[in-house]
């Protein structure tokens, strides 16, 4: 048994059953053999992020699996690795490696070295016997501490050699959590309990973490608001009357006035990474810090208490301190009246933008049809780069954990599609939906054949503006004189002409026979674009409470 057929049985007995890749790597075939199915995607990038997506919405026992060729196939990937390392999403990525004798003569390119900026951890296998031992730290790396992508290098001499019988045991590494100290754990608690105005902030750690039911137990206790990241979203019910919603680069008016009025503002599951993609942390709260990464206490919000650990555990060590302090009963503040009173402020003043009937469609009309529409409990909807993030973000109404994958720290233009298969691959009970604009489709419109001809059905909707709304006054000498940022194309037709259903949407009483049509279609096994005509809108308008 030589390394390639060695790495396939320990994913399979890892319980990985099926990898994405493109356009070549050993594994593919060492897979098959085992059962796993491989899925061929139109592009490296394109793989990577399907992985990433698929790890978005299992448990903490399951990982994206992504193969790629080496030399260009490797190059071709570090966009979607970028993407997952900077949303802490774990995938492990093997890529094919050059011989030994090759690895460091330019201009070859090694991934294990090359990739060190966007991944946790890298090895490159040397010798056969080594095989278990550095599948093994991948696994743990995968299980344990900050979710990040972990490559495997398999260099095509060492890899092609057989093992030794007695190097052949392999023993999977078992999940390490751990949690924050009691006397921190009770120095949070108490701020808590006397704070005049708290704030949780939760981030996509807490749905990592499995941890939605002890956020929520903290909320109803503290009787506090909850504002969730846009990698966070989902992760607290945005119909409960506690939410105010998820905010990135944009967020709801409830939030912005909480996250001004504040006092004490507890984080868990978040980085709090400084990004044009993210709110900010006023210096002038007393911050309480939970995250699982002790590096990121500190980085670039300065915290009063920092609780290094898993979410769930914290919460649930929190819940636990709270209690002790008040009770077991909820406390009433009227926080619910006044979040009610605000939300309700915030909408009347978007509703005009939400239910406008003129043609070419408002963004904000596809969205309120979404919501309208679409079995929230029942879907996962996403966004894709630019405008339609901002847009989106603040108003699709997120019900259960993973209803909405938010994504953003780094911005890759066409990420939605792939990430939206692997989504469908991790519950492919649920309608997968992304919103995208024309821009990104060009990034990766090609698999929708892929989606289409593996029989994972998603629904794309393309805001067909013909420009790149984003840059409303970037450089207007060019777009004049020009024609940058400009773009045509009848996207339907192009998702026929790939094997999936094309519908175009040009007024507003389409939209939702539109969306019904896809729902109905997905359930029959087929993939649906959905081709909106619809107008450039800037997506930061005053109102919005950027």
């Amino acid at each position: 048994m030589n390394s390639n057929n060695h790495i396939a049985k320990i994913l399979k007995g890892e319980g990985v059953q099926w990898v994405s890749c493109y356009p070549s790597n050993p594994l593919i075939e060492a897979v098959a053999q085992e059962g796993i199915r491989p899925i061929a995607f139109r592009h490296e990038r394109g793989a990577v992020m399907a992985a990433d997506g698929y790890s978005r919405v299992s448990d903490r026992k399951r990982f994206g699996v992504v193969l790629m060729q080496s030399q260009a196939g490797a190059e071709n990937s570090v966009g979607g690795l970028a993407q997952a390392n900077a949303d802490n999403v774990s995938i492990l990525v093997l890529p094919g490696g050059n011989p030994l004798s090759m690895l460091f003569v330019r201009p070859n390119f090694v991934a294990s070295r090359a990739w060190s900026d966007v991944v946790k951890s890298a090895e490159l296998i040397t010798r056969p016997d080594q095989t278990s031992i550095v599948m093994r730290r991948a696994f743990h790396a995968l299980r344990t501490g900050r979710p990040a992508p972990v490559v495997v290098e398999m260099p095509a001499d060492v890899c092609s050699q057989p093992i030794p019988d007695n190097a052949l045991a392999y023993k999977s590494p078992q999940e390490i959590r751990y949690t924050p100290s009691t006397s921190d754990i009770s120095d949070a608690a108490k701020r808590l309990v006397d704070a005049e105005n708290p704030l949780i902030w939760a981030g996509s750690g807490v749905l990592n973490a499995g941890a939605t039911e002890e956020l929520k137990t903290l909320a109803e206790l503290l009787n506090a608001p909850v504002f969730t990241t846009m990698p966070g979203k989902s992760a607290f019910d945005e119909r409960h009357p506690l939410s105010l919603g998820a905010g990135g680069s944009t967020t709801t008016g409830p939030a912005r006035e909480w996250l001004r009025g504040c006092d004490v503002l507890f984080a868990v599951g978040a980085s709090l990474t400084s990004s044009p993609y993210a709110q900010r942390v006023g210096a002038d709260k007393f911050l309480i810090h939970s995250v699982i990464d002790q590096d990121e206490i500190n980085k670039d919000t300065a915290a009063d208490i920092g609780l290094v650990g898993d979410a769930r555990l914290t919460l649930g060590s929190i819940i636990d301190s709270v209690r002790g302090l008040i009770g077991n009963e909820n406390r009433d503040r009227g926080t619910h009246s006044r979040v009610q009173k605000s939300k309700a402020s915030w909408m009347a003043m978007w509703q005009p933008y939400l239910t406008n009937d003129d043609s070419p469609l408002s963004p904000y009309r596809v969205i309120h049809e979404m919501n309208e529409n679409l079995d929230s409990e029942n879907s996962i909807v996403t966004h894709d780069a630019g405008a339609p993030r901002d847009q989106i973000v603040p108003f699709y109404q997120a019900t259960t954990p993973h209803s909405y994958i938010g994504w953003g720290k780094s911005t890759h233009l066409g990420f939605s599609i792939p990430l939206m298969i692997g989504a469908k691959m991790g519950m492919p009970e649920r309608m997968c939906v992304n919103l995208m604009g024309d821009g990104a489709f060009g990034m990766s419109g090609l698999d929708i054949e892929t989606s289409a001809r593996a029989e994972v059905p998603i629904t794309t909707i393309v805001l067909n503006n013909g420009i790149m709304a984003t840059y409303p006054g970037g450089f207007p000498v060019a777009r004049k004189k020009f024609g940058v940022s400009h773009m045509q194309g009848d996207y339907a037709g192009l998702a026929i002409a790939m094997g999936a259903e094309g519908i175009r949407v040009k007024n507003s009483r389409e939209m939702a026979p539109a969306l019904q049509t896809a729902a109905r279609l997905n359930k029959e096994g087929k993939t649906v674009l959905i081709d909106v005509h619809t107008r450039a809108e800037n997506s930061r308008a005053p109102e919005h409470f950027t």
